[in-house]
């Protein structure tokens, strides 16, 4: 390999330079993070390590990553994977990255399991347009009796979240199925979830880059509305879901009563809502209606 004369901390600088220049917010941030997670530093080895000489090849990678960063490319899809709920999930090109807000969906549906375990032995879970898989395998992850399906109409997402499933040691039980909502599944489950697309069709060419041009479309594109996937799902999950088992769904900051609507109206009732770290409605869970 050839050895370069450029230290970590050098590199840190002249990255954060750049990336500041470009009128990115967390340039200090996604530098240290970016070229962290290209060398496979901690970010204490970051902070300790700023003498380290840096090889060639090294110097060429952080370059590369830089400019796809220029490009407003988001840092976690550049270095190819994200950390969530305690995992590290490979990301591809037809998932989206997964967001901490999500975890509050997952944070919010544990109790429900472990209730559902406590009682039965075992919980069967079904996570709708699974992606990454990181929803279903968090669930999976502090649920040890649990066993899932994730769907998703992509072929590319579902490798992803099998992929996923077998690095983090989940493979035997979870299970990827395409379909599009409950197209192709079958039998009845304890958990449905799903963090569908919620954004209205009008709005997504206003989105900041970082989603608009890396994040995939049919990931974001909730309809004219944005509520095109909660009827679908509403719709479907009577037929699915055991008559003690809850629907947990992540939701736009401004979708609660539209959202809540959509299900009481197709038999279900709210028993739990959650907001995000920013303070937005951002989880809704239901249960089916008492006759």
């Amino acid at each position: 390999m050839t050895t370069g004369t450029t230290t970590l901390a050098e590199a840190l600088a002249q990255a954060r330079g750049r990336l500041a220049e470009a009128g990115l917010p967390d340039a200090a941030i996604e530098a240290r993070l970016l070229i962290g997670g290209l060398l496979g530093l901690s970010g204490t080895e970051v902070f300790t390590g700023g003498d380290r000489v840096l090889r060639g090849d090294e110097q060429a990678r952080i370059t590369n990553a830089v400019e796809r960063r220029l490009k407003r490319e988001p840092v976690h899809r550049i270095l190819g994977s994200r950390e969530f709920h305690g995992m590290d999930l490979l990301l591809s090109k037809e998932t989206l990255e997964p967001r901490p807000d999500t975890e509050i969906l997952v944070d919010s549906l544990l109790p429900h399991v472990r209730r559902i375990v406590a009682a039965k032995g075992a919980a069967r879970l079904l996570d709708l347009g699974t992606g990454t898989g990181a929803i279903i395998l968090a669930l999976l992850k502090e649920s040890p009796e649990a066993t899932g399906i994730g769907s998703d109409i992509s072929e590319d997402a579902l490798r992803t979240a099998a992929g996923n499933a077998a690095r983090t040691g989940l493979a035997e039980r979870f299970e990827a199925i395409r379909s599009d909502w409950f197209e192709n599944i079958s039998g009845r489950f304890d958990i449905i979830v799903s963090n569908p697309p919620y954004i209205r069709s009008d709005v997504i060419p206003s989105l900041e880059p970082e989603v608009r041009d890396f994040d995939p479309p049919a990931a974001l594109d909730g309809g004219p509305d944005g509520l095109s996937p909660y009827r679908a799902i509403a719709a479907g999950a009577g037929d699915f879901l055991e008559k003690d088992g809850v629907i947990g769904v992540e939701i736009g900051f401004d979708q609660k009563e539209a959202v809540t609507a959509i299900f009481r109206s197709a038999g279900f009732e709210p028993v739990q809502a959650a907001r995000d770290y920013g303070g937005n409605d951002r989880v809704l869970v239901f249960t089916v209606k008492e006759p």
